[in-house]
C-alpha cells in the first residue's frame, strides 16, 4: 500500500505541497476574520442587520466547493487568489455567527459596569466586550480552520491544491497509485489535527480565566 522509496524519492514535492496547504489554509481564515469580525460586530450593534448578514454568508457557505472555484476562474483565472478568494467566502458564515455569538454570551451586567466605569462603545468593545467572547470566536476560527484545510484539497481543479495534488495529480491520475493518495491523506489529517490543537492553546493562552472551566 505504501511505496517508502516513492516518498523518499518525493519529500522536495511532499513539503512544497504542505506549504502550499498552509498558505492555502491561513491566508482564507485571516481574511474571513478580518471580514467576519466588523460585520459580527455590526450586526450585534444593529440587530436588524444580522438576519441579512447571516443569511447572505449561509446562502455563499451552500454553494458546492466544485461549483465556487470554477466560478472564480473567468475573474482572477487559474490562480491561488481565485482559491483564496472562494476559501475566504466559505469561512465567513462560521467567523460571522461566531463573533454575533461570542458578543451576545458577555453578561448585560458586564456591559452596565463597563459603562458605570466610563468606557466608551469603542472602549468597551476593545477591553471587555471582545476578551470576554474570544472563547467563543476561538471555537469558530477552529471549525473554519479545520474545514478550510479539507476544502483546500479541492483547489486541485484549478491547479493550486496543496496536499491535493498529492491526492489526485500524483494519484489518481497515474491508475491509482496509492502511496501519494495515503501521503496526501494523512497529512490533511494531521494538518487538521495540529492546527485545532495549536488553536486550543492559543485560546488558554488568552483567556486564563475560563481554564477552570
Amino acid at each position: 500500500m505504501i511505496d517508502w522509496a516513492w516518498i523518499g524519492r518525493h519529500t522536495d514535492d511532499i513539503w512544497s505541497a504542505t506549504r502550499e496547504h498552509l498558505v492555502l489554509t491561513a491566508l482564507p481564515v485571516l481574511l474571513g476574520l478580518i471580514l467576519a469580525v466588523p460585520l459580527g460586530i455590526l450586526a450585534t450593534r444593529t440587530p436588524r442587520l444580522a438576519t441579512p448578514v447571516l443569511a447572505v454568508s449561509g446562502v455563499l457557505y451552500t454553494i458546492p466547493a466544485l461549483a465556487m472555484f470554477v466560478f472564480m476562474i473567468p475573474f482572477t483565472g487559474l490562480t491561488v487568489t481565485s482559491a483564496v478568494i472562494a476559501l475566504t467566502i466559505y469561512t465567513l458564515i462560521v467567523l460571522v455567527r461566531a463573533t454575533i455569538d461570542g458578543l451576545a454570551s458577555v453578561p448585560r451586567d458586564v456591559r452596565e459596569a463597563a459603562e458605570a466605569m466610563g468606557y466608551r462603545p469603542a472602549a468597551r468593545l476593545l477591553r471587555v466586550e471582545l476578551p470576554l467572547a474570544l472563547p467563543v470566536l476561538i471555537a469558530g476560527i477552529r471549525i473554519a480552520t479545520v474545514s478550510t484545510i479539507g476544502l483546500v484539497a479541492i483547489g486541485v481543479i484549478i491547479n493550486v491544491g496543496g496536499l491535493g495534488r498529492l491526492v489526485y495529480s500524483l494519484g489518481f491520475q497515474r491508475n491509482f497509485f496509492m502511496t501519494p493518495i495515503w501521503t496526501g491523506l494523512a497529512l490533511i489529517v494531521a494538518l487538521s489535527v495540529v492546527a485545532d490543537l495549536a488553536l486550543i492553546a492559543v485560546e488558554r493562552r488568552l483567556t486564563p480565566w475560563s481554564r477552570g472551566r
